[in-house]
């Protein structure tokens, strides 16, 4: 790709997540008048993982969007092998908080979303190596589209644990050929002056070789 096409990309890529989150801030998913929406760049600097969420609803429409976000991701060979499960049942999400060592602050959001990956190709039927990686795409996705709309999320692994795989599975009733990547809880921040790590390291850069 030539330089002047990356830029091109970037630049398509930053517009169409201004378009698709427009309107959107902490205030109940609703932009102030005046505000602007914030830029891609600034949303991927931003985002932090949040364990701790005020005890209020999100939107159904902020909700859709972390969902289109979600389907906005790269896919190999377009075949977009994700599903999700939008869990808002107290019930069921202490049951998935419990699932998790790691996971008790699925008990305490307002919902979780769970993104599970299809194992084989619809059309042939052949396994699908790639669903991991294009699920993870999404996920990502979801907690970039979280934080442009002033929500929190964090991202506890289901996969490659086979217990907690396992627990997912029979929790929500996802058939075999489908796996749970992970469940994202998603919520208003309790600390919204929370701020991400600083994770630039140079050095972690190579030029030309490793």
């Amino acid at each position: 790709m030539t330089k002047s096409a990356a830029m091109k990309s970037v630049n398509v890529a930053a517009v169409a997540a201004a378009a698709l989150l427009a309107g959107c801030s902490q205030d109940g998913g609703r932009q102030s008048d005046g505000e602007q929406p914030k830029d891609a760049l600034s949303v991927i600097a931003e985002r932090t993982s949040v364990r701790r969420y005020e005890n209020r609803e999100v939107p159904d429409e902020a909700v859709e969007k972390l969902l289109r976000a979600a389907m906005c991701a790269p896919t190999a060979v377009n075949l977009q092998p994700w599903e999700f499960i939008v869990v808002k049942d107290k019930t069921t999400l202490a049951q998935l908080a419990a699932a998790n060592r790691y996971g008790g602050m699925i008990a305490q959001a307002p919902l979780a979303i769970v993104v599970c990956g299809d194992t084989l190709q619809e059309a042939s039927g052949q396994p699908n190596k790639w669903w991991m990686l294009d699920c993870s795409a999404a996920t990502e996705n979801i907690l970039l589209a979280a934080t442009a709309q002033g929500l929190g999320a964090v991202w506890t692994a289901a996969y490659p644990h086979e217990d907690r795989i396992a627990a997912v599975r029979k929790i929500l009733s996802i058939p075999e050929r489908y796996v749970p990547l992970c469940v994202v809880p998603v919520g208003y921040p309790a600390d919204p002056t929370a701020r991400p790590k600083d994770k630039w390291r140079p050095s972690k850069i190579h030029k030309e070789r490793f």
